[in-house]
């Protein structure tokens, strides 16, 4: 298994959601998170002056599929997410060596299953 883990643009989240959906993918973790890539932060000037922020808010995707769906949740989160501007954020592909629905696990230890 795998986990895809995709950290978007606030404003392309729900697109995401949508497409992930639409190819069969249904569970998921979704995050408001904020930070920075490898920029020092983005400036914006305003009638008051010119500052810079160095946190920039992001939603935070994590999906564990099996392996042969990773490619294809990864195809579509890129595709959906971007803008073609810096920022559009990052994917993070991490193997996943088990798993267990928390509600199972000790009901009869010879059954525990991994998912």
């Amino acid at each position: 298994m795998k986990m895809i883990v995709a950290i978007v643009r606030p404003e392309k989240a729900q697109e995401v959601k949508d497409a992930t959906h639409e190819i069969g993918i249904n569970g998921m973790t979704i995050s408001h998170v904020t930070g920075r890539g490898r920029q020092a932060g983005v400036k914006f000037t305003n009638r008051f002056g010119e500052f810079t922020v160095d946190e920039i808010e992001k939603v935070k995707f994590e999906i564990v599929v099996e392996d042969k769906d990773a490619k294809k949740v990864i195809d579509t989160v890129c595709k959906t997410a971007t803008t073609g501007s810096h920022g559009d954020g990052k994917i993070f592909v991490v193997p996943v060596e088990e798993s267990y629905t928390i509600s199972d696990y000790g009901a009869n230890e010879e059954e525990v299953k991994k998912e």
